[in-house]
């Protein structure tokens, strides 16, 4: 296993890293719609917050020498999932079609004070 890290997302709040590579899959942890630059969540709707979340996603996975593209499987935590039209209109602008599985879930509660979560399985290996 290899840790993966980049101050281009948000640091970890506890003890696990950003995202592991294990053999041919990188695993991120949860990211949230928090601001790298200044540690701070960023202010605006959740469609705002979805977009910060996959960014930060995406600046791990740069790390990692891969990107969105290369999600197999996404795992969304909502607090209220009214919200499930705006954070699909976001998420598919950011990923590519074959679309990734994923699964959607409403939380009553997260780490810290945001609507959305993303975690993910990224491929590690060339599709060349």
């Amino acid at each position: 296993m290899e840790a993966i890290a980049t101050d281009d997302a948000p640091p970890s709040i506890g003890p696990f890293s950003q995202a592991i590579r294990d053999g041919n899959r990188i695993y991120v942890s949860g990211q949230g719609p928090i601001d790298p630059e200044t540690g701070e969540i960023i202010s605006g709707d959740v469609a705002a917050e979805t977009a910060q979340t996959l960014e930060n996603m995406d600046a791990v996975l740069h790390a990692a020498g891969r990107s969105l593209d290369d999600t197999v499987k996404a795992t969304i935590f909502v607090r209220d999932l009214t919200n499930y039209d705006a954070i699909n209109e976001v998420y598919a602008e950011y990923m590519s079609e074959p679309y990734p599985a994923r699964s959607a879930v409403e939380v009553s509660d997260l780490p810290v004070d945001i609507e959305v979560e993303i975690e993910l399985v990224a491929s590690a290996v060339d599709q060349s």
